[in-house]
């Protein structure tokens, strides 16, 4: 009898053993996780709201390129904040230093109110960002110097999504910003090298 208990106990420690290797072994995957034809997205997930919307005011302190920010608050934290729904160019693609510099125009030094319900991959927060009730991820697309980044229009309002398109194409259509190239490159794929 005690040799069929010490059997057992070994032979349930052993499967408890190799449940636990074998669980730490797999591969983690980004769930949602885009298929390698589409757009490289710089968020978490296509879902359309990871967490309850959230709020918070702070001032801009800097911008890092013509769709992020970094915002101090009045509780003596500082955000980086990846601007919701718009794709920009990148530092070394043609108008990324003039998107950054429209974004830097419209906020540096300015108290901002950030809407925010998820973060990207690299821990920034994502989100619709307000300067006086004003929409400047909406402006820097308004602008010609961002896309409406419509791999993530699903976690947009239906408003937003038509202000957004609309914006787009006026813009397009007056040859404003990196719209003045007849077919600019976009930031996904200039991510991904082409």
């Amino acid at each position: 009898m005690k040799e069929a208990n010490i059997w057992l106990l070994f032979a349930t420690s052993a499967a408890l053993l190799f449940a636990s290797c074998s669980a730490s072994n797999t591969r983690t995957r980004q769930v949602n996780a885009p298929p390698a034809t589409s757009p490289t997205p710089r968020y978490e997930s296509r879902s359309r709201q990871t967490s309850p919307l959230s709020k918070f005011s702070g001032r801009v302190v800097s911008v890092e390129d013509g769709d992020s920010i970094i915002v101090h608050n009045a509780a003596n934290r500082t955000y980086t904040i990846r601007l919701h729904a718009i794709d920009a160019p990148e530092g070394g693609q043609a108008f990324g230093n003039r998107s950054r510099q429209n974004l830097s125009d419209l906020i540096v030094a300015e108290e901002v109110t950030v809407e925010w319900s998820k973060r990207d991959r690299y821990g920034r927060r994502v989100g619709k960002v307000l300067l006086d009730g004003r929409d400047i991820c909406l402006d820097q697309v308004r602008a010609g110097m961002a896309w409406h980044y419509k791999y993530y229009q699903a976690e947009q309002s239906p408003e937003d999504r038509k202000l957004y398109a609309d914006a787009e194409a006026e813009a397009r259509a007056a040859r404003r910003g990196l719209w003045i190239d007849a077919n600019p490159i976009t930031p996904w794929d200039f991510r991904r090298g082409r």
